[in-house]
C-alpha cells in the first residue's frame, strides 16, 4: 500500500508561483510513474503533468512553459512547480502514483485570485 500526501496549495495572486509536494510512503517509488491532476469545480480532473520513472515528462497544453514536474527519489517526492499562474489554474491539485494499479492522494486546494 502506498500513501501519497499533498502539500504546498494555498492562495497566490494571478502571476505568482507555488510549489507543491507529494511525499509518498513505501521504499518503491523510483519505480512509479506520477502526475499531477486537477479538478476544477464543475469540471472533470485533467492530467496537469507526468513524469516517470526514469524522468520522462509530458504536459497539458494550457501549463507548458510555466509548470514543471520533478522528482527526488531520495526522497520519495515528486514537486509541481507552477509560475505565471493563472485564475484559472484554481482547482484541487491531486497527486497520482501508478505501476501495477493507481494511488492518489487526498489534494491541495489552489486559488489563483487578487
Amino acid at each position: 500500500q502506498v500513501q501519497l500526501v499533498e502539500s504546498g496549495g494555498g492562495l497566490v495572486q494571478p502571476g505568482g508561483s507555488l510549489r507543491l509536494s507529494c511525499a509518498a510512503s513505501g521504499s518503491a517509488f523510483r519505480v512509479y510513474n506520477m502526475g499531477w491532476y486537477r479538478q476544477a469545480p464543475g469540471k472533470q480532473r485533467e492530467l496537469v503533468a507526468a513524469i516517470t520513472s526514469g524522468g520522462s515528462t509530458n504536459y497539458a497544453d494550457s501549463v507548458k512553459d510555466r509548470f514543471t514536474i520533478s522528482r527526488d527519489n531520495a526522497k520519495n517526492t515528486v514537486y509541481l512547480q507552477m509560475n505565471s499562474l493563472k485564475p484559472e489554474d484554481t482547482a484541487v491539485y491531486y497527486c497520482r502514483g501508478s505501476l501495477f494499479r493507481e494511488y492518489w492522494g487526498q489534494g491541495t486546494q489552489v486559488t489563483v485570485s487578487s
